[in-house]
């Protein structure tokens, strides 16, 4: 798909792909994997949820995203076997992003003692910034797969609840 700002087709929904990109990211982040929202800490994904599962055991978390998902699946009517097909790939979506978290502190703690030096140092700031971004771009993808594979599973009415869900959940994250 051509998304370049020439491009004058607009996606196969008619709705602009920004829009979509972001239900995407809210929907990974703050409904699905509300627990690992943590990896995004200060990306702004779901600032009501930003880093409330950082220090918190796997055990927790796991109890947390049982929690999300179970509010999700009362939001989008869904059936036991649409729950026994997205509880898997969203307990895989977690095992795969909570390492990422570990590795984003790092960055930050670089990024901390790149700005203490004196002088400042400009080289261990740039390489804290290229790993956030490199981190951002793995935890977006991986939440852009989780959402297709959540996708596939949902009709699109229930698509399209999820949808309103979010974009509810996401005025009152802004307000």
């Amino acid at each position: 798909m051509n998304t370049s700002p020439e491009s004058k087709d607009p996606p196969p929904s008619g709705r602009p792909l920004f829009s979509r990109m972001t239900i995407a990211i809210i929907v990974a982040a703050a409904t699905l994997v509300g627990g690992v929202a943590a990896v995004a800490n200060g990306a702004g994904a779901c600032g009501w949820h930003h880093g409330m599962m950082s220090g918190h055991s796997a055990a927790d978390v796991s109890a947390h995203v049982d929690k999300m998902l179970k509010h999700l699946y009362v939001e989008i009517d869904a059936t036991d076997a649409q729950k026994a097909q997205i509880t898997p790939l969203v307990k895989q979506a977690v095992s795969d992003l909570l390492p990422l978290h570990a590795q984003l502190q790092a960055a930050h703690t670089q990024a901390v003692q790149g700005l203490t030096q004196s002088p400042v140092d400009r080289t261990a700031l740039e390489a804290a910034r290229v790993a956030h971004l490199q981190l951002a771009d793995q935890a977006s993808k991986r939440f852009v797969q989780l959402i297709a594979d959540v996708g596939d599973v949902l009709t699109p009415a229930q698509r399209d609840a999820l949808a309103a869900h979010l974009q509810q959940m996401h005025r009152k994250a802004g307000s």
